[in-house]
């Protein structure tokens, strides 16, 4: 039985090093995935996920209109998981999208993002996830000031310092942000 996955973490806990394995167990077997990633997400070029560490792959970007049930249920061949990467950038429908293709299609779908952002409010794809996800998961990682579990992202600004306030969403790596645990993200060591 197919199940809605959501696998999260803060910054640097290896999600998107994940959903490229996850990716690639399943083509060793044989078995076809499709990949999406947000196109907020524009880092390493839009329509890649790219992990830290070096390893990159192409993937269907999703855009506010794509409608990635249809996508799937178009899709020329039969697929075996569907794999989403910065899923926090996706809307309600599409997160409802998701829900389709499990329920209707029978289809895994493996959501990995941030839950909440560099002021702890949770992203829209993120609330849904939680909302709608039959399994959720946390990705731990170390905070970057201490040895406590990060589960914030702290944002910095161009000379290193905290920022608490601003857009939602600004792309960026570790020069914009650090995963870090509850207590240094009110009182970062910088």
């Amino acid at each position: 039985m197919a199940q809605l996955y959501f696998k999260y973490g803060a910054m640097n806990s290896g999600k998107s090093i994940e959903i490229l394995k996850v990716a690639h167990n399943y083509e060793e077997q044989k078995k076809h995935v499709l990949i999406f990633t947000s196109a907020v997400d524009d880092r390493d070029e839009v329509g890649y996920v790219s992990s830290r560490i070096g390893l990159r792959r192409k993937a269907i970007p999703v855009y506010d209109d794509t409608d990635i049930c249809d996508i799937v249920r178009r899709h020329g061949q039969p697929v075996s998981c569907v794999l989403v990467d910065e899923v926090q950038f996706l809307s309600k429908e599409q997160i409802v999208q998701l829900t389709r293709i499990v329920d209707e299609l029978n289809i895994p779908v493996m959501g990995f993002g941030l839950k909440n952002d560099f002021r702890n409010e949770l992203f829209e794809g993120s609330k849904y996830m939680l909302l709608y996800a039959d399994k959720i998961e946390e990705m731990k990682t170390i905070c970057w000031f201490c040895e406590r579990k990060a589960t914030m992202n702290l944002r910095v600004d161009e000379h290193g310092k905290p920022v608490y306030t601003g857009e939602q969403i600004q792309i960026g790596g570790n020069d914009s942000y650090y995963p870090v645990c509850r207590r240094c993200h009110a009182h970062p060591n910088l």
